[in-house]
């Protein structure tokens, strides 16, 4: 496999969408008109399929019909929406896709989908020397979460959106990792007392992680330290997240952000 590593971002929002989603930024992306977070690995390995994610493979000119395996994070609709599943797989001209997901998961039957189970903190290669091992979120977990650890060669990537703070287990598992890239929940903004906290990042909370994380050797200078999942209604403008994170390094995704790892 490729030594790089290239991440899309096909959306970025938390379940609030934008109304302008409907209409004058129905076919385009814009950085203040987030869609259902999702991630695309190297154009075969989706993360997540929410309610917009086929529409933003439509919108990226992703080839489809390549996407061999879908990691689900946890169940919540946002995130696995059925027929957003039902739409990939037509591309996909009967081709079997492997979705991965926790294996306490209640998945229903669905045609030409193969689901694998995964243990948490048990590593699992999808294709080609490409691995993902689950790890423990705090998130409701009547919706089976977990946080995503893939690793491709020597390059690693965490995704670690819909959960607050960080389980002790999977701090343990990170510790000393030195990722390459690090994608947080940011569903809150910079504001006090919302209910939200207890299973999702705001912005104070992201600014005493992620020194924390780089004195413990899970990330370092060079890592890309991302938010995404950020709620629209709880947030300011894309411009003005990023300068509220600027002083701890933590760059703001947006739906239609490419990086190469």
């Amino acid at each position: 496999m490729s030594k790089e590593v290239k991440v899309l971002f096909l959306g970025t929002s938390a379940c609030d969408f934008a109304e302008s989603l409907k209409n004058e930024h129905k076919n385009v992306f814009d950085k203040n008109a987030r869609r259902s977070s999702s991630l695309l690995i190297n154009g075969t390995t989706l993360i997540d399929c929410g309610f917009h994610t086929y529409n933003s493979l439509v919108i990226s000119k992703s080839d489809i019909s390549k996407i061999d395996d879908i990691v689900i994070t946890h169940t919540h609709d946002d995130h696995f929406y059925i027929e957003t599943l039902e739409k990939i797989i037509s591309c996909n001209e009967g081709k079997t896709i492997n979705l991965w997901v926790r294996d306490d998961a209640k998945i229903p039957e669905i045609k030409n989908i193969n689901v694998k189970r995964m243990e948490l903190f048990k590593r699992y290669e999808i294709k080609d020397e490409l691995f993902v091992t689950g790890m423990r979120a705090n998130h409701n977990q009547r919706t089976y979460p977990q946080h995503l650890l893939f690793e491709a060669g020597e390059k690693k990537l965490f995704y670690g959106c819909d959960g607050a703070w960080m389980i002790m287990d999977t701090y343990y598992a990170l510790h000393n990792m030195k990722l390459d890239m690090m994608v947080l929940d940011g569903t809150v903004g910079n504001i006090e007392g919302d209910y939200r906290i207890f299973e999702h990042n705001s912005i104070p909370m992201i600014k005493i992680m992620v020194p924390s994380f780089k004195k413990f050797g899970i990330i370092d200078e060079k890592s890309n330290v991302y938010i995404s999942h950020i709620a629209p209604s709880l947030h300011k403008e894309h411009s003005e997240i990023e300068n509220e994170l600027k002083d701890v390094g933590v760059k703001v995704a947006f739906d239609g952000l490419e990086v190469t790892l």
